[in-house]
């Protein structure tokens, strides 16, 4: 039955423009013009979302690139104490001199007197690229080199991943148009707000972290997955998650929520099929590396089961408390065990089918909490999840005021700029940074959670909205206990 409204009046599943469905962006639009009034035309600028999001995502990484000039004239020299001074250390320089780039080395082949690339294959790959396009400008690395003429080339190799992970950024955004858009147009089905993309764009993180690693390069191919599912397309989604887990392991985790979405929706046949084309696509990506050099390889994972409690987790504080937690490893498996089992629980146990991107945020953000490390570039990997699955200012807000706080004083910490007087005494200011964090991401989890168990909370799907707009797949056939009788 179509859905009837009142003259003037919009049907209850249309999203509202942020002016009036977010009383945040209510009160801050207040002095360009407030809400929209009735004369106000939609539809008539050259500004479309998608151009409004690709050029405020332009700013914010042009904003972040300056930030990181005083370690660009620096010429990335790790003796210095001037990246984290500065606050802005990246991996990008240092690992060009550190991981044989500068001598002409290629990542898992050439080692040579070089620490063995400790990152997956298509990362590796990634910076081979961009090792090839800096050697094009820079000429032959094999003849011997100064360390100061290394550090030089790597200014350009930061240089020209700074332009590649431009365009993930890009990429990201424009893939976040278009899946908060959606594509379902039946009665009683949510429609898209392809503006929520903002959350993304103009995120004070992205400026500051996009270029401290390659993450960008595994969020941009998390972000396509996410357009392919939105887009009805079970195997492209795997194609890019085995994609994403090649260049960083997260992607895989939203497997998890993909089963529990649908299980709720009796779909299990696109579930199957993503899986298989992920499996596939990682084993095709890795296999070369693993045949020609399965050492190399395998010290990825060797390294990360090895590591120690480090920098942004929890672990670390304790650690440093002096409250070390014997094996880390284990007690991390019971635990994100447990949190992905309450998750499952709650996406099959809610009244009305989650989201996708509700249960893929709750299971990255889980990980994220309890890991062994979280870096600061890791927080973009939320970042595309929270814009499709909590859209509201006030709370985004939040999270980025708590993640900018560690940002500032994780590097804070490595200067040694708060420790106290008495060498004795801990910088119990980056415990609290550390905690403030992980509070700013459990806010989320919470909002998200209730927004799970009483839809009608739920900024996406207000009022009676049954469906997802970003869920192409599962949202064609509506599940049992919601069928029309």
């Amino acid at each position: 039955m179509p859905t009837v409204t009142e003259p003037g009046s919009q049907p209850k599943h249309d999203r509202l423009p942020p002016s009036e469905a977010d009383p945040a962006v209510a009160e801050l639009t207040v002095g360009l013009g407030g809400r929209f009034g009735r004369f106000a035309r939609l539809g008539s600028s050259w500004w479309t979302p998608l151009r409004i999001a690709l050029a405020v995502c332009t700013i914010t990484f042009g904003l972040g690139v300056l930030q990181k000039a005083p370690c660009m004239d620096a010429g990335w020299d790790r003796q210095s104490w001037r990246p984290f001074k500065a606050l802005c250390y990246s991996d990008v320089g240092f690992l060009y001199q550190e991981r044989g780039f500068a001598e002409g080395n290629r990542p898992f082949l050439d080692t040579g007197n070089y620490p063995v690339l400790e990152y997956p294959v298509l990362t590796g790959g990634f910076m081979e690229v961009a090792a090839q396009l800096t050697w094009l400008v820079t000429g032959d690395p094999k003849k011997d080199l100064t360390d100061e003429q290394k550090r030089d080339t790597a200014g350009v190799f930061f240089v020209v991943n700074i332009v590649l992970l431009f365009l993930c950024a890009l990429l990201t955004v424009g893939l976040t148009v278009a899946t908060a858009r959606g594509v379902s147009r039946r009665p009683g089905a949510a429609r898209g707000q392809p503006m929520d993309a903002l959350y993304v764009a103009a995120a004070p993180v992205l400026a500051v972290t996009s270029t401290i690693n390659w993450d960008l390069f595994a969020v941009a191919l998390t972000a396509g997955a996410m357009f392919a599912w939105s887009r009805g397309k079970p195997i492209w989604f795997g194609i890019l998650i085995g994609l994403g887990t090649a260049a960083k392991f997260y992607p895989f985790l939203l497997l998890g929520p993909l089963l529990i979405v649908c299980l709720r929706g009796r779909k299990m046949g696109p579930f199957v099929q993503a899986t298989v084309a992920a499996v596939v696509s990682w084993v095709l990506v890795n296999a070369p590396i693993y045949l020609l050099a399965k050492q190399e390889w395998i010290s990825f994972w060797t390294f990360n089961d090895e590591r120690e409690s480090d920098y942004g987790s929890i672990w670390y504080v304790l650690k440093l408390a002096k409250h070390e937690v014997a094996d880390v490893n284990q007690l991390n498996i019971v635990i994100f065990a447990g949190l992905c089992l309450s998750i499952a629980i709650l996406g099959l146990m809610a009244p009305k089918p989650p989201r996708f991107a509700q249960l893929a945020f709750l299971v990255v953000a889980a990980f994220l909490l309890i890991n062994k490390v979280y870096s600061p570039q890791y927080v973009l990997w939320l970042l595309p999840l929270v814009a499709l699955a909590r859209p509201r200012l006030r709370d985004w807000l939040i999270w980025q005021a708590c993640e900018m706080f560690y940002w500032m004083l994780v590097w804070m910490h490595l200067a040694q700029f708060l420790q106290p007087g008495n060498p004795d005494v801990p910088d119990r200011i980056y415990w609290l940074s550390v905690i403030l964090r992980m509070g700013g991401t459990l806010w989320l989890m919470l909002v998200v959670a209730r927004d799970i168990l009483l839809p009608e909370k739920d900024p996406v799907r207000q009022g009676d909205v049954v469906d997802d707009p970003s869920d192409g797949v599962a949202s064609k056939a509506r599940p049992r206990e919601l069928a029309p009788a």
